[in-house]
């Protein structure tokens, strides 16, 4: 449980009191890589921390195309922000692409450790907004930056990745075709 401790640490500093508190409300699991954590349609009952593995938030569309909207990785937090913060269905799926140890935070134990632990209210709101932020970023880039530039980001950003997911999520993360893909890098590491 040391990871998402320093995590935490990271924002906030909690009293050994409060760890024990926090570490009381959350629930540590291990899921095999295909599981899905969250279907499209379902309420976001939970945040998930990645203490190993890595894990994927992606949508498909009416013409049964994934489009991939975040990896998380060790030391990482995902879940279904619209879903969760609503307790609306929610329209992403959480997947486990390579074997996990995960932590959950329920909704309700969270809303919990705001009242009784202050200081994780702070915590989740900066998680939150540097959540915000790199939504706005990638939406910019989406927007103004070629393929090839998303994919230099795409590489900055997840170092640890670019062997370990499949090229096709790559390239749906990056907003391109596999076949488009498959011929960008190729042209890339001719270069």
């Amino acid at each position: 449980m040391s990871l998402i401790l320093q995590n935490i640490t990271k924002h906030v500093t909690l009293t050994p009191a409060e760890e024990q508190l926090f570490l009381s409300k959350i629930e540590k699991h291990h899921f095999k890589a295909k599981s899905l954590l969250l279907n499209s349609g379902q309420v976001c009952k939970h945040s998930y921390f990645v203490n190993s593995g890595i894990l994927r938030s992606f949508n498909i569309n009416d013409n049964i195309v994934e489009h991939v909207l975040n990896f998380a990785c060790g030391g990482w937090w995902i879940g279904d922000m619209y879903s969760l913060i609503s307790q609306k269905p929610g329209n992403l799926f959480i997947e486990v692409l390579e074997d996990a140890e995960v932590v959950m935070l329920s909704k309700e134990n969270q809303e919990q450790l705001y009242i009784e632990i202050p200081k994780l209210e702070r915590f989740f709101r900066i998680l939150t907004e540097n959540s915000l932020v790199a939504n706005q970023e990638r939406l910019m880039d989406n927007l103004s930056l070629s393929a090839e530039e998303r994919f230099e980001k795409f590489c900055k950003r997840y170092p640890s990745l670019i062997q370990k997911v499949p090229q096709k999520q790559i390239a749906s993360y990056i907003g391109v075709t596999p076949e488009f893909f498959s011929k960008m890098k190729s042209r890339l590491l001719k270069k």
